[in-house]
């Protein structure tokens, strides 16, 4: 498939295909992580008021259907099948034409717009695939734009510094349209800010919603409580782990009180919203006895995050880490965060093209960390079994680094 940047490709393919982004309202949110989950919150809370939601992600973990969802029911394979048919044939068009063959994500993000007004539904959470300003979802005049974050990620097509990686980021940011951000680095905000003046574009802070954990439900969620947009004073059960979540529970909130003139949500629906979400790959429990967590850490703010929950919710038990990092990541900072807080370290080889340096991901967690055992295995089910051997009986497995390890690791067949 094709590769042009820009935005043209995608317009002639949607073009092609009756322009199906058309008449439908948006919330799109980018960022550098924790737009799966802002986006999963603010979807899911619509969903349980009564409206019909589309929501479209990526990567997906197990199946493509996983990308596109209304009301958190996946298209099915015959679907999926029949959009790519249609979409195919627009393609064939636009080539007789001369004009570039577009790329796999610009596609499935076709597929997606086409899918969703086949629906009919009332709200679509569209998630940008990186970056933003040139990103395939970047098509759109949203209700809200929302940011979550901003840190250090492909940078060989974002920048090197976080203004350049921002300013990227603020490319979603449209005339007039309300732009929400997560808690981040001044020097990002700050870009974002002069964007969004220059658009015209109010921009909120997550800031402005206070949430805090009453208690920690471990493993399966937290109770909260907090006040500022959705003002409620009530405690609600919040089924997302890990204290990395607040902060993306306060954009989701900040996000939906933007837009409270377009809807009404009422207490239950908050309350049923919250208490329902389930998030692959986010400190996904695989199995309980032994305890395997997977995390799809593959930065270094998903690794510092990862590594606080881990102290969090679990200070006494020591783990052994089944870890597989692509060629283009920072291995040192995602091994120097998580290192210190495993006892064993199994590197292994994600999927895919990006892995064929994977392996060097041993000299540098053995240069950070001399004295802890580590074993080399590129097989994921493999390292998989091998670090259920390793573990005592409070133990657990991490698994982490990549979407295309924890794709294999969700296979995975235990022996309880």
């Amino acid at each position: 498939m094709g590769s042009k940047p820009g935005l043209d490709t995608t317009r002639s393919l949607l073009s092609e295909m009756g322009d199906p982004q058309e008449d439908l309202k948006y919330i799109h949110v980018g960022g550098t992580n924790g737009k799966g989950s802002v986006s999963l919150i603010i979807a899911n809370i619509l969903t349980k008021a009564g409206y019909k939601v589309g929501r479209y992600t990526s990567p997906h973990l197990t199946s493509y259907c996983e990308r596109f969802t209304v009301d958190n029911e996946p298209v099915t394979p015959e679907e999926l099948k029949n959009y790519l048919d249609l979409t195919e044939k627009c393609i064939q068009k636009m080539l007789a034409k001369g004009l570039p063959h577009p790329t796999e994500f610009e596609v499935l993000t076709a597929v997606a717009f086409q899918f969703f007004r086949d629906k009919g539904v009332d709200f679509a959470v569209l998630e940008v695939g990186m970056g933003g300003i040139f990103d395939s979802t970047n098509v759109i005049i949203p209700l809200v734009s929302v940011i979550t974050s901003v840190s250090f990620d492909h940078t060989q097509y974002l920048g090197e510094t976080i203004e350049e990686i921002a300013f990227n980021k603020a490319g979603i940011i449209k005339t007039g349209v309300p732009v929400v951000t997560g808690l981040m680095d001044e020097r990002a905000i700050a870009v974002i800010r002069a964007e969004a003046e220059i658009k015209n574009s109010p921009l909120l802070v997550s800031q402005s919603v206070k949430v805090e954990q009453v208690r920690s439900q471990g493993l399966h969620g937290q109770t909260v409580r907090f006040n500022g947009a959705m003002n409620t004073e009530e405690e609600l059960e919040f089924s997302l782990a890990g204290m990395y979540q607040l902060e993306n529970l306060a954009t989701a909130l900040t996000a939906l009180s933007v837009l409270k003139d377009e809807f009404n949500i009422s207490r239950a629906a908050l309350r049923d919203g919250l208490c329902s979400l389930t998030l692959n790959g986010r400190m996904q429990v695989l199995n309980e006895n032994p305890l395997v967590i997977a995390d799809v850490a593959h930065n270094a703010e998903g690794a510092r995050a990862l590594a606080c929950s881990l102290k969090t919710l679990l200070p006494r038990q020591s783990n052994v880490m089944v870890i597989g990092i692509v060629d283009d990541k920072d291995a040192h900072s995602i091994l120097a965060l998580l290192g210190g807080l495993t006892k064993a370290c199994i590197i292994t080889r994600p999927e895919g093209e990006r892995s064929s340096k994977w392996e060097k991901a041993a000299d540098v967690f053995r240069n950070l960390f001399p004295d802890i055992f580590i074993l080399v295995e590129a097989d994921i089910h493999q390292a998989m079994d091998k670090g259920l051997d390793l573990l005592d009986e409070s133990d657990y497995l991490l698994v982490t680094g990549s979407f295309y390890v924890l794709k294999k690791a969700c296979q995975f067949q235990f022996n309880n």
